[in-house]
């Protein structure tokens, strides 16, 4: 089983940047579905961003185009979200999570549930 680690969580002010960084422990062959979800306390988990190794297709969700850019470096086999112009609203723990899928990201990958390798989550605090 594959572990994902993050980094990259903290504290800005709102209107600044952070990036956040999820390593794979060991590379996995074939196609998979990657991705970034949040969620807050007492709230239920919003996917924000996934990346399809396959063809690269990326989605992402309403709150987050235009601002956020999912990404990955096969060599260092790590997946990234550049967040910018953060908003108090984007306040949320970040989950790194993937499958394996021949399909790509489909919309059940998508909306998280069908994701089987999961960080631990990175805290990002965004300060008004």
């Amino acid at each position: 089983q594959v572990q994902l680690t993050e980094s990259g969580g903290g504290s800005v002010q709102a209107g600044g940047s952070l990036r956040l960084s999820c390593v794979f422990s060991v590379y996995t062959y074939g196609r998979k579905c990657m991705g970034w979800f949040r969620q807050v306390a007492g709230k239920e988990r919003e996917g924000v961003a996934t990346l399809d190794s396959g063809d690269g297709l990326t989605t992402y969700a309403d709150s987050v185009k235009g601002r956020f850019t999912i990404s990955r470096s096969a060599v260092k086999n790590t997946l990234y979200l550049q967040m910018n112009s953060l908003k108090p609203d984007d306040t949320a723990m970040y989950y790194c999570a993937a499958a394996v899928s021949d399909r790509g990201c489909t919309p059940w990958l998508i909306s998280g549930s069908g994701m089987d390798s999961w960080g631990k989550g990175a805290l990002v605090t965004i300060s008004s």
